[in-house]
């Protein structure tokens, strides 16, 4: 909550890139205090609603202000509006979350987690702003960026949950493990500004199993309406 507070003044200060990092450093926390609740057996409902709570200001409020100072607001009401879906989607996604959840454990999620949404903003300014380059060229895929990932938030597209870091997890799950140490490592050489590619590659995954299950579907409904069509006819 701290860092989404510092990341929003960062923002009013035309600070951007620090207002950017400040929101990964506010999921790499949002990280470790469910961890730190598993270690200490101390999850809680209290601890459950307090989480959103931060989220909202962390990866909903934060992001969405540096959204509307960084280009939003040459939009004027526009981009006020813009800004304001992208809160309002954490918003739901989050309320979502908290009705469906039984129990603390939490092995996958129906849309884009909040805190992931809110890292593909920040890595992409982090990545590609330069005054400059940011209004000619790179500019022109931030708004759409925007767009997709308030929408994917409240979607229904399954997202795994990130594994847990004990020995049965790492045995179950090594290719998790191998990605997000491979992730960390070109995140620290890449100085940050590889952590879009890896966000929008965990996103394009979603959403391609999603489609590869709907086609499956529709392929499975259409066999057994078929099927249906053959037994009446026999009939």
């Amino acid at each position: 909550m701290f860092c989404g507070f510092l990341s929003i003044i960062n923002s009013f200060e035309g600070n951007f890139i620090y207002a950017a990092v400040l929101i990964v450093v506010a999921a790499i926390f949002d990280l470790l205090d469910g961890l730190a609740a598993r270690i200490t057996k101390s999850a809680s409902e209290f601890g459950v609603e307090l989480d959103s709570l931060s989220d909202v200001i962390s990866f909903g409020a934060a992001p969405a202000f540096l959204i509307y100072n960084i280009q939003l607001n040459l939009f004027l009401e526009v981009g006020v509006m813009i800004s304001a879906f992208y809160l309002m989607c954490v918003a739901l996604r989050l309320a979502r979350f908290n009705v469906q959840l039984i129990g603390f454990e939490k092995k996958f999620f129906y849309g884009l987690p909040s805190p992931l949404g809110a890292i593909t903003v920040a890595s992409f300014i982090i990545s590609f702003y330069e005054m400059d380059r940011f209004e000619s060229f790179y500019g022109n895929y931030f708004l759409p960026l925007v767009l997709i990932v308030s929408f994917l938030m409240v979607s229904r597209v399954k997202y795994n949950a990130f594994p847990k870091f004990n020995l049965v997890e790492l045995k179950s799950k090594p290719f998790y493990f191998i990605f997000l140490t491979a992730a960390i490592i070109i995140a620290i050489v890449t100085e940050g500004k590889g952590i879009f590619l890896l966000i929008t590659l965990f996103i394009f995954y979603g959403v391609g199993r999603a489609l590869v299950q709907f086609v499956s579907n529709s392929n499975r409904d259409k066999s057994i309406d078929d099927s249906d069509e053959l037994t009446n006819f026999d009939i």
